[in-house]
C-alpha cells in the first residue's frame, strides 16, 4: 500500500516538471508575446521598425511585437485604425508615398507614467526635413496601446 502513495508523489513531481519544462520550450513568437518594453523603446521602434519601414514581413513583425491586440492610432487628418490589422494597412499605405524618407528624432523620447512623445522630422537623408510631428503613445503592460501623431511646424 505504500507504493500507491509513492507512485502518485512520482507523477505529480513529474507533472510539476512537465509544466515547468512548458515554460522553458516556448516558441521564439510565444516569447516575444510575454515581453515588455520601455516606453522610450517603444516610441523609437514605432518610429523605424513600423511607420518606418519599407519591407511588409518585417513591419508586420514588429507591429505584432510592440502593440496590444486593442491598439488604435489617430492620425490628425481625422482617421481612426484600430487593431494590428489596420496600423499595418495604414502605415504601408503611409510608407508607399515616401519609400526614400527617413524618420529621424529630434530630441530624446520622453516618458511620463504609462506615456511618451517623441519628436521628429522627416525626410530624404542629405536634404532638408519635409515633415515634422511628434508621436505621443499610451502604453499597457509594455506595448503600444494608443498613438496619436500630431503634426508640427518644420524646426
Amino acid at each position: 500500500m505504500k507504493t500507491v502513495p509513492l507512485i502518485r508523489c512520482i507523477l505529480l513531481g513529474l507533472t510539476f516538471v512537465v509544466v515547468g519544462l512548458n515554460g522553458l520550450c516556448q516558441t521564439k513568437a510565444q516569447r516575444r508575446q510575454a515581453m515588455s518594453f520601455r516606453i522610450s523603446t517603444l516610441l523609437t521602434r514605432n518610429l523605424h521598425d513600423v511607420f518606418g519601414e519599407n519591407d511588409p514581413a518585417r513591419r508586420r513583425a514588429a507591429i505584432d511585437e510592440i502593440f496590444t491586440e486593442d491598439c488604435v492610432f489617430y492620425e490628425p487628418n481625422g482617421g481612426v485604425y484600430r487593431g494590428r490589422d489596420e496600423i499595418d494597412r495604414i502605415a504601408g499605405v503611409i510608407r508607399a508615398t515616401h519609400t526614400d524618407f527617413r524618420y529621424q528624432p529630434i530630441a530624446e523620447p520622453e516618458e511620463l507614467g504609462n506615456a511618451g512623445r517623441v519628436k521628429w522630422v522627416e525626410g530624404r537623408p542629405g536634404e532638408a526635413p519635409a515633415v515634422a510631428g511628434t508621436d505621443f503613445i499610451i502604453a499597457r503592460d509594455g506595448r503600444i496601446a494608443a498613438v496619436y501623431l500630431f503634426f508640427d511646424k518644420l524646426p
